[in-house]
């Protein structure tokens, strides 16, 4: 075991959990919101063990003025175990536990334990998966707020190209003519729907298990414990928060991380949809549809000169990509639940994290480096409308699909309508 530093604040069982845990990806630290939101629980909770008389007010000021520093930054660098461990979160509880502890000890000028105090009336079956819906609860609006973005990006260049005619197709053929302004208001709608859709399988977040304490059983909280934390949670951090309604299946059954991870996989593939339908109909210039065009943001060869790429629509279906193996994680997870807890949380806040983060960077990339900047000046756009089956749909109305087939089929007997 290392020997603390001068500063360091945390204790024992950050520094067991750090000689556990080997660093892969993100630290405890880097993901500053569920420190924030973890302090937030232990702020909440020592207020409410104060009214229970389970602390004396100098050690729940001493707790609330070192939860205040941290939530200030003054700490970051007291969080450095790894945020997927095994023990289902009780390190990175742990870690929280002992950097209050020392902190508030300095401050008040009498002893605070991690445990006896810090933890008092909690643990970590229900502190962390509090802590882990707040900050997903505050993470989801960043990619709900920029897949709206996106969303009104299309709705604008709707209106710029309402009375644009293209050619559409089916199974990629040659098929009826619409307008720019159709599809791009098709695609806002898809967009919008998936962004509310997101924000919708949150919800369910707002019930939380504080007072469950282990299993679920309450045990070691005082009465009235439960309904006062999540009063000082609801002034803390402005969320309609509840206590859970079942404790036992709030800390056995974490279906609801599956869904909000459905439903961001679910935007990414609808936005890598759309970004490839922006990608085939920019292709070419002079050998591809070459119905449209996106802005040039970069050389597209390293050996062929002038040649551009749609490099954002190929980013974002990337990105998709990653969403949906984030999502499966969550699934896989999720469904790892044993009796009466799940102690896989630790990897499904990982993964969500990362969900929300691609999907902000993607539809942001997708509406400001791309979408704002789309045209339908392509170079083959006017001559593809020629290849349009308009007259010959309202012809079949009048004539009969078979007559009218016979007379145009390239070949006897086939088909090109394609639908």
């Amino acid at each position: 075991m290392s020997v603390p530093r001068d500063n360091q604040l945390y204790g024992t069982q950050t520094e067991l959990g750090l000689g556990n845990f080997p660093l892969r990806g993100r630290t405890l630290g880097e993901l500053a919101p569920f420190v924030r939101n973890y302090v937030l629980v232990k702020l909440a909770a020592a207020r409410a063990n104060r009214a229970c008389g389970v602390l004396d007010e100098a050690r729940c000021a001493a707790i609330v003025a070192a939860g205040e520093e941290v939530i200030a930054g003054n700490h970051d660098d007291q969080f450095p175990i790894p945020l997927v461990h095994g023990g289902g979160g009780t390190t990175a509880n742990m870690n929280v536990n002992e950097v209050l502890a020392a902190r508030a000890s300095a401050l008040a000028g009498v002893a605070v334990h991690p445990n006896d105090h810090v933890n008092a009336a909690q643990s970590t079956n229900d502190s962390y998966p509090t802590a882990m819906a707040l900050t997903v609860l505050e993470l989801v609006q960043q990619p709900v707020a920029a897949l709206r973005e996106l969303s009104a990006t299309f709705e604008r260049k709707a209106a710029e190209f309402a009375g644009t005619p293209h050619l559409g197709r089916t199974c990629l053929q040659d098929a009826v003519t619409l307008t720019a302004g159709d599809t791009h208001l098709a695609q806002a709608a898809a967009i919008d729907r998936n962004a509310a859709g997101l924000a919708a399988s949150a919800d369910q977040l707002h019930a939380v298990p504080m007072g469950a304490t282990a299993v679920g059983t309450g045990v070691g909280a005082p009465q009235g414990f439960a309904q006062r934390c999540v009063q000082e949670l609801r002034e803390l951090t402005g969320f309609s928060l509840t206590t859970a309604e079942n404790r036992y299946d709030s800390l056995a059954h974490l279906d609801p991380y599956a869904e909000i991870g459905a439903a961001g996989s679910r935007a990414a593939s609808t936005m890598a949809k759309i970004a490839a339908d922006i990608r085939l109909l920019s292709a070419g210039p002079h050998g591809g549809f070459g119905d449209l065009t996106i802005p040039a943001r970069q050389a597209g060869s390293s050996i062929m000169p002038g040649k551009v790429n749609p490099v954002i629509p190929e980013y974002v279906m990337q990105l998709s990509y990653r969403i949906r193996g984030q999502s499966y994680t969550v699934d896989c997870a999720v469904a790892a639940g044993e009796l009466e807890l799940n102690v896989m949380e630790p990897v499904i806040l990982d993964a969500l994290t990362t969900i929300f983060a691609d999907l902000t960077a993607a539809a942001e990339a997708f509406a400001r480096r791309c979408v704002a900047g789309l045209a339908w000046d392509g170079a083959h756009r006017e001559r593809n409308l020629a290849g349009a089956l308009d007259n010959l749909v309202e012809l079949a109305a009048v004539e009969g699909h078979q007559q009218v087939t016979a007379k145009n089929a390239s070949e006897p007997g086939e088909d090109r309508s394609g639908g």
